[in-house]
């Protein structure tokens, strides 16, 4: 076993340790039909335990690992990551590749760190969950040709291959239903370094400045601490102003329920008096009284989505990236009124 592994590994050698044919190993790794999935998930983890990546009948690798940006599954986002993660699964699943994730704080997504990453799960393929790579990153992405997917990301500069809500439409439409409900002062509560959650500010702004009148206030979330209870402390201190805002589309939903305690608190009625949206249509969004009004990010479809890029670049490493964009929903709840 150990001078298998000292040299390149062809397909016999996986063969021999998987005790299969040759034939069905090349079938598999070419992910042809007619092998049972016992049968093509067993070769696939002996090549992936042994470096070989799991490299197709064309050279192309089709091992991957899933590093999740650890900031963003505390604070309570950790079942939006888990949908996705749920979605990536499923179809690296479908398409017979092999698939682990890891964990990693996005300060510390370093070239060597990112390298480390992939060699000890032998992995080919990089998905970038929650995470915008840094300069540094990127150039090291491309300079060795690693394919690369972001999930719920985007590259501004469309260098790397990126699967994403909505996140300009979205908003525009979460503003919009606030707009068509009367409102006319509008906050909007966000914070973020990320280019997602930029999008999102771009499309509140888009939608403010179409309608004559209509004013919209950023209110800047540190995220120190509990999101809930800062949206609460932000809004309470806007609302003791008295500048006449009576809306808000929040950033997620986690954001809107804190949102949501600040106004009842301050005796105004939901939705006659202040209105609210959030994003995400996270579980806690059913528990709220009412229930949050929201847009519905499909979770899992975003980690399928990605796995079609990922297969798709595999194939052709030299084709133009590509930003797939999926809708969100909107979900009427009962923090706006229903038209």
């Amino acid at each position: 076993m150990n001078e298998i592994k000292t040299k390149r590994l062809r397909q016999a050698d996986i063969a021999t340790m998987a005790g299969v044919s040759i034939s069905t190993v090349s079938r598999v790794l070419a992910n042809e039909p007619g092998i049972s999935e016992s049968v093509r998930q067993h070769i696939l983890k002996v090549a992936a335990e042994n470096g070989y990546s799991a490299r197709t009948a064309n050279g192309a690798l089709r091992g991957s690992l899933a590093l999740i940006a650890s900031d963003g599954v505390t604070g309570g986002l950790s079942v939006f990551y888990e949908g996705i993660v749920e979605g990536l699964r499923a179809g690296a699943l479908d398409a017979g590749v092999p698939f682990e994730v890891r964990l990693i704080r996005e300060n510390r997504a370093t070239p060597d760190v990112v390298h480390e990453y992939m060699q000890t799960a032998g992995a080919g393929g990089l998905f970038l969950v929650g995470i915008d790579p840094s300069a540094e990153l990127c150039a090291w992405l491309e300079d060795a040709a690693i394919p690369t997917v972001l999930v719920n990301g985007t590259d501004p500069q469309l260098r790397l291959d990126g699967a994403s809500p909505s996140n300009f439409f979205g908003a525009y439409e979460a503003t919009t239903r606030l707009l068509n409900a009367g409102h006319r002062q509008i906050l909007h509560l966000t914070g973020s370094h990320r280019n997602t959650i930029r999008e999102r500010v771009r499309g509140f702004r888009a939608a403010i400045a179409e309608v004559e009148g209509a004013q919209g206030r950023l209110v800047s979330m540190t995220f120190q601490g509990s999101a809930i209870h800062e949206a609460h402390e932000l809004t309470a201190a806007v609302l003791a102003e008295n500048a006449g805002f009576t809306a808000a589309f929040c950033m997620n939903d986690f954001i809107a329920v804190g949102v949501l305690e600040a106004v009842t608190e301050a005796g105004l009625r939901v939705p006659d008096d202040f209105a609210i949206v959030g994003f995400d249509d996270l579980p806690c969004a059913l528990m709220t009284n009412p229930p949050l009004s929201t847009m519905r990010v499909d979770r899992v479809a975003l980690g399928r989505e990605a796995v079609g890029l990922m297969v798709a670049r595999f194939k052709d490493r030299a084709a133009p990236a590509r930003q797939i964009c999926h809708a969100v929903v909107p979900i009427a709840g009962g923090t706006v009124p229903h038209s």
